[in-house]
């Protein structure tokens, strides 16, 4: 039978333990530097060592975070692009990923960098992408025309709820179905 040992743990030997956390999370998950920071003290918290202050562990996690971000593991500027773009194919408008992008801790320079760029790239991003939602909910112009007046309120209020602003809603909503299947076809 091997004798289990109960060996206790230090400051130096937490520090390795965060480091190959942050790691395997990185690698699972590509988070921003909040959400690692947020999940490291998590996992503090579950695996509470005796005789160490909650400050200290605060300053371990941001000296392992700042490891990963000088040796370029994580990066909030390269998130923030990364996620605006996937949340710009799938339609979502420029104040639903801004506040997506707050909501995950990132910086609100990059923030405004990234939406600059989204609008230097398409300066009416926000009407595309409400025809991506409209034909991917089946709302708007792509529903028959019998039934357009009659779920009018209803898609108008699913595109202001998807962070779309009420003119560019009552653009995409007042399209003709020719109109609206020539845009989808260029999309």
């Amino acid at each position: 039978m091997i004798p289990i040992r109960n060996r206790k743990k230090t400051l130096k030997g937490t520090v390795e333990e965060m480091r190959n956390f942050a790691f395997a999370y990185v690698e699972k998950y590509a988070p921003s530097k909040q959400q690692l920071k947020t999940y490291l003290l998590k996992k503090y918290l579950k695996t509470s060592v005796p005789n160490v202050k909650k400050q200290d562990v605060t300053n371990l996690i941001d000296v392992v975070l700042s490891d990963l971000e000088k040796n370029k593991f994580i990066n909030d500027k390269f998130y923030s692009e990364s996620k605006a773009k996937s949340m710009i194919q799938r339609g979502s408008s420029i104040n639903k990923i801004r506040n997506y992008l707050l909501g995950k801790g990132i910086n609100n320079e990059f923030i405004k960098e990234t939406v600059e760029k989204i609008n230097d790239e398409n300066s009416d991003q926000d009407f595309f992408s409400a025809i991506k939602l409209c034909k991917k909910k089946r709302i708007g112009p792509a529903r028959t025309e019998d039934n357009r007046p009659l779920f009018y309120k209803k898609d108008i209020s699913l595109l202001a709820r998807n962070g779309f602003d009420f003119e560019t809603s009552k653009k995409v909503m007042d399209l003709e179905k020719d109109d609206y299947l020539k845009i989808v076809n260029l999309l």
